[in-house]
């Protein structure tokens, strides 16, 4: 999949396809229906499925204080989207220039000229243009007038509601990671750097990785079961999310124990995959005690990661 960050590197090749618009923040089930029809289109048209998308998100230039916390970084996004077969993924720089453009101008200036589309493929709440001032009723008259195809998907349901970024990151930020991933099209994933911590887990045989500088949302406080990747692999991980109340301390922190792993990861990027929640974080009376559970949460840790592999098959590739 080629990843486009700049319009003028749109080549006679990626232009002509079926195109999608939107934010697409963390590909859920719902995203994969619309890409399916995507690719549908695109073949019909004999031209590139592309999703065309923002960074930033529009509505932190226009209201900052209301811009709902990121399930996915760009990279992210695409390798998801690539799994799922989009041929491109534009990802255009939020500016005051696209903010400005009306529904019309928009339409002309990025759908049929730059992106030369010949389908489009929505949900029935899309909005674009100034203000929002265009619906999926003012795309139907654009693309008829302009002889481009349009496709709208119905929003997928699941029990009682939509599959929603809004309503995923609702589960995330409730730790019901298990719950989020059934939405999504692989696990919650977060980002990190590896920073020096106070080095307590070393010092009682459970070292863990300080992970620092996360820009998604975070799971709610508690003890999860996941996977932690680095440059060397991936290994099953324990991840602490919130303070330290057995050693007195009340700052949020992130911390995983890579089990199995031997080695330092200081100054490395580190990624981690939540598969589900293991406990509540508690204050323990002693230092023992503390490690009795910690090697509790080890062995759950284990058994989840292990029913992981063996139901997916080897899919814990990316």
């Amino acid at each position: 999949m080629k990843l486009i960050r700049n319009l003028d590197e749109l080549t006679p090749q990626l232009q002509g396809g079926a195109v999608s618009i939107g934010n697409f923040d963390g590909v859920h089930r719902g995203h994969a229906r619309i890409v399916e029809q995507l690719r549908a289109q695109a073949a019909l048209v004999d031209g590139p499925s592309t999703v065309f998308t923002f960074d930033p998100h529009p509505v932190r230039l226009l209201r900052p204080d209301k811009v709902p916390p990121p399930l996915t970084w760009t990279d992210r996004k695409a390798d998801l989207l690539h799994e799922l077969g989009v041929d491109a993924l534009v990802v255009y720089p939020t500016d005051e220039h696209l903010l400005a453009l009306t529904p019309d101008e928009f339409f002309h200036e990025i759908v049929l000229q730059r992106l030369g589309a010949r389908a489009m493929i929505e949900g029935p709440n899309f909005f674009f243009g100034k203000d929002r001032a265009g619906n999926i009723e003012v795309l139907r008259g654009l693309c008829e007038s302009n002889k481009v195809k349009l496709e709208v998907v119905e929003p997928l349901v699941e029990g009682e509601s939509f599959v929603s970024s809004s309503r995923i990151r609702d589960l995330i930020q409730a730790g019901e990671v298990t719950a989020a991933t059934s939405l999504l099209t692989r696990p919650y994933r977060i980002r990190g750097m590896v920073t020096h911590g106070a080095a307590r887990g070393a010092k009682i045989g459970f070292p863990t990785a300080n992970i620092d500088a996360i820009d998604t949302i975070l799971p709610k406080v508690g003890v999860y079961a996941g996977r932690g990747s680095t440059s060397e692999g991936a290994w099953p991980a324990a991840v602490n999310i919130g303070p330290n109340p057995t050693f007195g301390e009340d700052v949020l922190k992130v911390e995983a124990h890579l089990i199995g792993y031997s080695g330092s990861l200081y100054g490395q990027a580190v990624e981690v995959d939540f598969l589900a929640r293991v406990r509540d974080t508690r204050e323990f009376a002693s230092v023992e005690e503390l490690k009795q559970q910690l090697q509790g949460d080890i062995q759950r840790t284990s058994e989840i990661w292990r029913d992981w592999e063996q139901e997916r098959e080897g899919e814990w590739k990316n």
